[in-house]
């Protein structure tokens, strides 16, 4: 579908002079469209289309220095400062591996890419198919203007349209049947868990929904928490500085954060880490269900916090820090135990 762009240009316009201080994804939300949809009607004051290959734009991003990832779902907002290092990629799978921007790549599913400027602000910012966000790349008083310019000139478009074609959302997938499923294989293999990176091939191997194998585990091995025990845990693990990873994932990118948190703050629904190098909102009204999950590994338990959307969609993930090859921090373990174990 094609948008009619003088039309949604104007109802924007009207929009923002009744909601000045709402988001561009809450905007498009109201409007019924798509963000894309959206930020492609400032082509040609505010915007510049991009195109070519963006593995090799992601590649150059490191050439900005020090800038702000951001990496959403409908839920989440994961804001993460620093450089872009160690920019790899395997055929479509990409990999930022720096201490500050630690990213996983999908990258079928960047489809358009802008450059924006947002009374100047300046960014790059990425969307798949359906106009949805999958990242952006925001520059800081740090940033080097210049590359920027450059790389904006390099993959501009000829194409400086501005209205987009999007396709339609996606259709949920939808679990089997739980009689459908060989329980007892799926939790024998569970508990034979080396890595749990192996945990996505044991939901194919048996045709399982992530939330459903969460439902469907192993006794002991995964337990509905809520959400004042989520925000419980990280409030002990600030208050005893232990680090955590925090994951924040859409179907074309996952964010990690790595490090303590310090500063909690909680506005209306919006549950928020706001440090200087990693910013959290999470909006308790979109997230369903919150699991505690332990998966066995080479090296030991590994104790997490998934949360999911009332779609069954995986949202987030929280872990203790920790490197392949060594075992979960014992202070994470604690953590997590001490607040299991405080009266409700």
């Amino acid at each position: 579908m094609t948008t009619d762009t003088i039309s949604l240009k104007n109802r924007w316009a009207a929009f923002r002079q009744q909601n000045p201080k709402a988001r561009i994804r809450d905007a498009a939300n109201q409007l019924g469209v798509s963000e894309a949809e959206l930020l492609v009607t400032g082509v040609g004051e505010t915007v510049v289309r991009l195109s070519g290959d963006f593995r090799e734009l992601l590649k150059q991003v490191t050439s900005l220095g020090y800038v702000m990832a951001l990496t959403r779902n409908d839920a989440l907002v994961h804001e993460r400062k620093g450089v872009y290092e160690k920019v790899s990629f395997t055929n479509h799978v990409g990999l930022v591996l720096g201490p500050d921007i630690d990213l996983r790549l999908f990258m079928q599913s960047w489809r358009w890419g802008f450059a924006v400027n947002e009374n100047e602000r300046r960014s790059l910012q990425f969307f798949n198919a359906q106009g949805g966000a999958i990242h952006k790349i925001y520059l800081t008083e740090q940033s080097n203007l210049d590359a920027y310019e450059t790389l904006v000139a390099a993959f501009r478009t000829d194409d400086q349209s501005d209205s987009l074609l999007v396709e339609a959302p996606l259709e949920k997938p939808v679990d089997q049947a739980d009689d459908d499923i060989d329980v007892a294989g799926f939790q024998a293999s569970w508990l034979a868990m080396q890595d749990t990176h192996e945990f996505f091939g044991l939901l194919r191997q048996y045709g399982v929904g992530r939330q459903q194998g969460l439902r469907l585990a192993p006794e002991g091995h995964a337990q509905l928490l809520s959400m004042e025990l989520l925000k419980q845990v990280f409030a002990t693990a600030a208050e005893r500085t232990v680090p955590i990873m925090v994951f924040v994932s859409n179907p074309g990118c996952i964010q990690i954060h790595t490090g303590p948190v310090n500063k909690l703050v909680q506005m209306g629904p919006w549950y928020n880490v706001l440090d200087p190098t990693f910013n959290l909102h999470l909006n308790e009204t979109l997230v369903d269900q919150v699991w505690l999950t332990k998966k066995p590994t080479a090296d030991g338990i590994v104790t997490a916090l998934e949360l999911f959307d009332k779609d069954g969609q995986n949202l987030a993930l929280v872990f203790g820090e920790r490197k392949p090859g060594k075992p979960e921090l014992e202070s994470w373990r604690a953590v997590v135990n001490d607040t299991l174990a405080q009266p409700a």
